[in-house]
């Protein structure tokens, strides 16, 4: 019986072997690579913000009254000229009609010192007058006129303020707030309603002195809006802040070029800005390259690039290789590598996490 224990034993290391062999046939991986190729010479920042308009209008009167009836929505669009409020215009009608009377009575009090004067002037041609008689009525027809002159002002004065009891859009745009309430007695100058313009967005955030620093007037940016990402709009920077509102903190004012119906103030939108990468030139890597361990790679900060592990394909042995790597920045859904690659190397760009330094894989093809 034990003169078979070697063949049993034998024939168990052979199929182990085999077993063995099989094992590693099926942990051998299938890599797919991303080829080192192209040069990136900017890295994409991203800073959350909120759509605002480029032009707030506060509507008011030019005069004081009571506010009529009036319905104005939060939201509502209006149209250049289009009347918004009204003031009661009772009192500013009986005022007109007083200019009204005042300039007929003026021009009958001028035509009888008009005419009293021709009288006058005719009888000192005769000699039955004196000059000093003649002297007072022309000085009563030239006060006559004045005071003719002085109520056709008023008339017009009172005709304009009647006709700022009327309070028109200045521009199309749309109802952002509405700050009084019908039939209220308001100053001049009292807020009605605020309203913007659809035609012209800003976005409003605050960056660090580095990147306050790389930026100048006129410099383009995307605006995306959080809700609708496939919404994409061109920007440049409008303003920069010479004084941090906060410390270290540089408000920065995008202006948008372009527009879209569905743009309303206050949305939430992504500002993207291309700066300059710290160093001259980086190569664009997939984020799915990036190895999460925790073993290796740092945050970096406004003076330290960041640092990150990556899987590179070593053509002559079939394995994959650690590497770090030093990110500069990131573009759309790529990180920028600024050193610790070559143009030609194969980075692993799927699966990472089954993968480890020195273990042999199989390059598949970009089919597979």
């Amino acid at each position: 019986m034990l003169r078979f224990l070697p063949i049993v034993v034998a024939v168990a290391l052979l199929a182990g072997c085999r077993e063995e062999e099989a094992d590693t046939d099926a942990v051998k991986r299938g890599l797919k690579v991303h080829e080192i190729a192209e040069f990136e010479r900017s890295q994409t920042r991203r800073f959350p913000g909120v759509l605002e308009p480029a032009d707030l209008t506060v509507l008011s009167f030019e005069i004081g009254g009571k506010l009529a009836a009036f319905n104005l929505d939060v939201g509502q669009g209006i149209v250049a000229g289009e009347v918004v409020a009204r003031l009661d215009p009772e009192t500013l009608r009986l005022q007109v009609e007083t200019a009204e009377a005042a300039v007929a009575q003026a021009e009958a009090s001028a035509r009888n010192a008009a005419e009293t004067l021709a009288r006058q002037e005719a009888l000192l041609e005769r000699g039955t007058t004196t000059r000093v008689v003649v002297d007072d009525v022309r000085a009563q027809a030239d006060a006559a006129a004045a005071s003719l002159t002085q109520a056709e002002k008023s008339l017009e004065a009172a005709e304009e303020t009647l006709g700022k009891a009327e309070l028109r859009a200045p521009f199309d745009g749309i109802v952002n707030s509405v700050e009084a309430t019908s039939y209220a007695t308001v100053a001049a100058g009292t807020p009605i309603a605020t309203v913007y313009s659809t035609e012209a967005f800003e976005v409003s955030f605050s960056v660090g002195f580095d990147a306050a620093s790389a930026l100048v007037v006129g410099t383009p940016a995307q605006v995306r809006l959080a809700d609708r990402p496939d919404i994409a709009l061109a920007a440049v920077v409008g303003e920069i802040g010479a004084r941090a509102d906060a410390v270290s903190s540089f408000p920065i004012v995008l202006r948008l070029k372009d527009t879209h119906p569905l743009l309303k103030a206050g949305m939430a939108v992504e500002a993207a800005i291309d700066f300059p990468l710290p160093a001259r030139e980086g190569y664009p890597v997939p984020l799915s390259a990036i190895i999460k361990d925790g073993r290796s790679g740092s945050p970096g900060d406004a003076e330290t690039p960041a640092r990150a592990g990556v899987f590179v394909f070593d053509v002559t042995s079939s394995t994959v290789k650690r590497r770090e790597v030093t990110v500069g920045g990131i573009r759309e859904n790529m990180i920028v590598v600024v050193e610790g690659l070559s143009s030609g190397d194969l980075v692993a760009s799927a699966g990472v996490s089954f993968l480890k330094d020195g273990q042999e894989v199989r390059l598949l093809d970009p089919g597979e």
